[in-house]
């Protein structure tokens, strides 16, 4: 048997070529690429904004690949390496691209490019075919870094909140909050287009919040500024400085009450949870329509204006995944204050929350979060009755009206007391699967005392259950509905069964 072959060009047909030679093989040698303008170092014009650029190590140009690769090749055009936080021009990968933008410094790359390259036996690691040197040793591998830009827009810092809420412990309440989180007191406006622009007021870093809160039985309007960080010339320090100012009114069952004061606060930070506070506060506190008159010797001696000045430190440790409904983590508070002025005294409290998340769903919902807290705290002698501490209500003991499981003095007057010790225990669970409907059980517990001591025919049990419903068009807090039970109380407490939370804002 026999074969015969046929040449593979016997079944290509080859068409002639035709064209213009781009260079001659001499001239490869001298080849250069188009300039590109040398960049400037001086800064860009105000009205220019260029995005910051975070620098790694290297350019991308520098560990690109070659288009084509001699024999003894490491594949990578040694370059030198930029310092590490160089600003380099982003974006630009080719020679023909836009012109650099000023304020950039050159990069290596566009350097070379400006000058005639050289043959390619004078790169290091990349020698032509033919002049490899089988004896050379092996070629330094590069440096394990990562190179990488981290391009930052400033995300919304400022907020206009309205509001309003209802609730059984403060009736109906509005709000207005006006909060800047990037507030700068040194750029005040110098026309009408710095507000339309948004740069009055603004990049400093600090915070700004200014609100109030008109209602039926309470009236609130604060403004607080914070330094997140002060500084001793350009170095940021662990201090953190705020300043507050305030003006509260109450209208309480027994008397109605007024606070006007301020309050300066210097914090450190001891580690990422743990700070260390301290503050002085000074107020002006007035007590007027009694409802009775001559029968309760507390309340009769604070009638009028009364001048409080303290100082008071705390340690803070917190490890929660997030101040408003945590579900894991905890907190610890320690606080102690001395008060002079019109009255004398010492004060102290300690406020415990411990948070554990039983279980969840594979994507993080789901969360079913068991919870418990108690307050321990404890005022002088000379503490007036509108410094006591008081429980009862939606925020201290469910089950109770608000400030009624509380001792009572003569003519049914609630005092208070110079002691207190209150604790609870909650379960929140889902009970749809968006979350947006939530399920707890409880069980508040604890006592306010007159004097530092625990009274067991004072001493109040209330479990109980609720609902948190979610409302995305209402803010971030929930409606709040709770059922309590008290099983143990004092005699002159009052029992209130229901207790609710609802408001909105926008």
């Amino acid at each position: 048997m026999s074969y015969s072959a046929t040449p593979l060009n016997a079944f290509v047909s080859r068409p002639p070529v035709t064209g213009t030679p781009v260079a001659t093989a001499p001239a490869v040698n001298t080849v250069s690429l188009p300039n590109i303008a040398p960049a400037t170092n001086t800064a860009p014009p105000a009205t220019q904004t260029l995005p910051p650029v975070i620098r790694g190590q290297t350019t991308p140009n520098q560990l690109r690949r070659p288009n084509s690769v001699s024999a003894g090749s490491d594949d990578h055009m040694r370059l030198p390496m930029l310092p590490v936080g160089e600003p380099v021009l982003r974006g630009q990968d080719s020679p023909f691209a836009a012109q650099m933008q000023p304020g950039y410094n050159q990069s290596p790359v566009e350097r070379l490019a400006q000058q005639p390259l050289p043959p390619n036996a004078q790169f290091p690691g990349v020698l032509p075919p033919g002049n490899a040197d089988p004896l050379a040793g092996p070629v330094e591998p590069l440096p394990p870094t990562v190179d990488f830009d981290v391009f930052v827009e400033e995300t919304r810092t400022g907020r206009f909140m309205f509001g309003m809420g209802v609730n059984s412990d403060l009736g109906v309440t509005g709000q207005i909050v006006i909060d800047e989180r990037n507030f700068d007191w040194r750029r005040p406006p110098s026309s009408w287009q710095d507000f339309v622009n948004g740069t009055a007021w603004r990049g400093g870093g600090q915070g700004f919040r200014m609100e109030a809160a008109p209602g039926t039985r309470v009236q609130r309007y604060l403004i607080t500024f914070t330094q997140p960080y002060l500084y001793l010339g350009s170095v940021a320090t662990p201090f953190s400085l705020n300043l507050s100012g305030f003006y509260y009114d109450r209208r309480y069952f027994d008397w109605d009450e007024q606070r006007l004061g301020g309050r300066v606060a210097l914090g450190y930070r001891l580690a990422p949870d743990l700070s260390l506070s301290g503050a002085i506060r000074a107020e002006n506190v007035n007590i007027h329509d009694p409802r009775v008159i001559e029968l309760v010797p507390e309340l009769d001696r604070v009638i009028g204006d009364n001048d409080l000045y303290s100082g008071r430190t705390t340690l803070t440790y917190d490890t929660r995944d997030t101040p408003f409904a945590a579900t894991q983590g905890h907190l610890i508070k320690l606080g102690y204050e001395q008060v002079f002025g019109s009255f004398d005294y010492p004060r102290g409290d300690i406020d415990y929350r411990q948070y554990f998340r039983v279980r969840e769903r594979p994507d993080g919902s789901g969360r079913h979060t068991l919870a418990y807290a108690f307050q321990f705290g404890f005022s002088g002698e000379e503490t007036p009755i509108f410094e006591n501490y008081f429980a009862g209500g939606f925020s201290t003991m469910r089950g109770f009206d608000f400030r009624g499981a509380s001792p009572v003095g003569a003519a049914g007057v609630t005092v208070g007391g110079r002691f207190q010790f209150l604790g609870s225990v909650e379960y929140m669970f889902p009970l749809t699967a968006d979350d947006m409907v939530k399920g707890v059980v409880f069980c508040d517990y604890g006592t306010v005392e007159r004097d530092i001591e625990i009274n067991a025919d004072n001493y109040r049990v209330s479990p109980g259950f609720g609902l948190r419903i979610a409302i995305p068009a209402m803010g971030p807090a929930p409606l709040a509905l709770d059922l309590a039970f008290p099983v143990e109380h004092a005699p002159t407490d009052d029992v209130q069964n229901f207790s609710f939370f609802f408001g909105f804002g926008r």
